[in-house]
């Protein structure tokens, strides 16, 4: 079977080649196609890719190239996960935000909706491509903001795009093993829209555990998420968000703590990557021992604002282990592929599962995979809190959609102000004006 990975020049395509190798069941990826847009990229992640092998006497074949539709050609699936406008576009989505007084993360909030505005045309017109070039591949994107993403490649691909993050299963396998449960038997109870949802029950062998997780502070102690949020707050909920929502609930704090320090993450990424990509260019035969050490110190500072705000400490090694998008990806693919039926957090349209959203509105939700693709499973449903944040996003991610589609100043306008934590429409144009300055693909949307 062939791969074609999209944006194949990105820091994470190792994960995801280190999982191939990993897999040894039969009818498994024996191509891999990187496409980017920046060949000396490809060229430093290629380098990886291979030396990743070297022990794999059977590994996937490695092509890199700069033509979409070359690489799309024969695609069994198609991996997504593109970042338009590089870590340069993230640093304004932060900046921009930050000097306004609001929050800068690069899929919630203004930063999300600036990240979305300009990466949508681009998703849009790839579906176009994959339904021309090769109308049998499934598409499993990852590029952010994920759901939104998905939800304005459907009219193109129907079901076969199917979003995916790691957020979710991360947090049903941390909570499984705080609980002593084995996340592989366990069915996740979770719901809500990508970086916006909320695990509200975890049943195994016919019992909901998470009551009793809820009842004590060690156990909640002992995982990320439960050190993020605290155990009070967490009770009061009766369920644990995803870690993202961190943003929502202590969005003054979080704030706060972005802003007193002089580097954003986008700007250290950059910095850090950047320093990767010259290094590798340099020192080929080095690759894998470089993207190695560079992926140590990333995964360790990840949302070290959140932490520091909650006094979470240093990451745990626990909750960097693996078993993320690469994982979750791989599983998708040897479901569809195989008829293995498998359980994932997926994102897909909702098809009446959650009766505060529409049936074409992309949620996140359980869903059983076999060849036909997903199917979404019954879940709780949401509580009034959940649902109203829940459809209130949604809203800022069709505003967002139609913007991008139509070039509109006026939706693009109302995507910002809606958003629930961007408190004025003032500051929305202020933002808009801002971004469509700085940001080439959104000049469209000045004043």
């Amino acid at each position: 079977m062939r791969l074609t990975i999209l944006g194949g020049g990105g820091f994470r395509v190792p994960l995801v080649y280190q999982a191939l190798l990993g897999d040894r069941g039969s009818g498994r990826i024996t191509s891999v196609v990187l496409f980017d847009t920046d060949s000396s990229r490809l060229a430093s992640i290629g380098a990886v890719l291979r030396q990743q092998a070297v022990s794999v006497p059977d590994a996937p074949v490695v092509t890199e190239t700069t033509d979409l539709d070359e690489a799309l050609r024969g695609a069994d699936f198609v991996f997504s996960a593109i970042r338009v406008g590089g870590l340069e576009g993230r640093t304004v989505d932060e900046r921009v935000a930050l000097d306004l007084g609001v929050l800068g993360q690069e899929t919630v909030g203004a930063g999300g909706i600036a990240y979305g505005l300009r990466t949508l045309p681009v998703a849009v017109a790839i579906a176009q491509r994959v339904a021309a070039v090769a109308p049998e591949a499934w598409v499993i994107n990852f590029t952010n903001p994920a759901g939104m993403v998905t939800e304005a490649m459907i009219p193109y691909l129907g079901d076969r795009v199917i979003g995916i993050c790691d957020s979710p299963s991360g947090l049903g396998r941390r909570v499984a093993l705080a609980l002593g449960v084995d996340p592989s038997t366990a069915f996740y109870d979770y719901a809500g829209l990508n970086h916006l949802g909320w695990l509200r029950g975890l049943r195994s062998g016919g019992v909901d555990h998470l009551p009793s997780l809820l009842e004590s502070a060690d156990a909640l102690a002992s995982f990320e998420e439960g050190r993020l949020f605290g155990p009070d707050w967490l009770r009061s909920l009766g369920s644990i968000p995803n870690e993202y929502l961190h943003y929502y609930y202590f969005a003054r704090e979080t704030l706060a703590a972005v802003q007193a320090v002089q580097q954003t993450r986008g700007t250290f990424l950059l910095e850090q990557q950047s320093a990767f990509y010259a290094e590798t260019a340099q020192h080929p035969e080095q690759a894998l021992e470089l993207w190695q050490k560079t992926r140590a110190e990333r995964e360790s500072t990840y949302m070290v604002e959140s932490r520091e705000v909650a006094d979470a400490g240093e990451r745990d090694e626990r909750d960097m282990a693996a078993g993320g998008y690469e994982q979750v990806a791989l599983s998708l693919m040897r479901a569809i592929a195989h008829n293995e039926r498998a359980s994932l957090i997926l994102n897909v349209r909702n098809r009446g599962v959650l009766h505060h959203l529409d049936d074409d509105a992309v949620v996140e939700i359980p869903c059983t995979v076999d060849a036909n693709g997903p199917l979404p499973v019954t879940v709780s449903q949401l509580t009034d809190h959940q649902a109203g944040l829940v459809c209130a996003v949604k809203a800022v991610e069709r505003s967002t959609i139609e913007a991008a589609a139509g070039g509109s100043r006026a939706a693009a306008l109302r995507a910002f102000a809606w958003h629930p934590l961007i408190d004025s429409v003032t500051a929305a144009g202020k933002l808009l004006d801002a971004y469509a300055e700085q940001l080439p693909g959104l000049a469209p949307f000045r004043q």
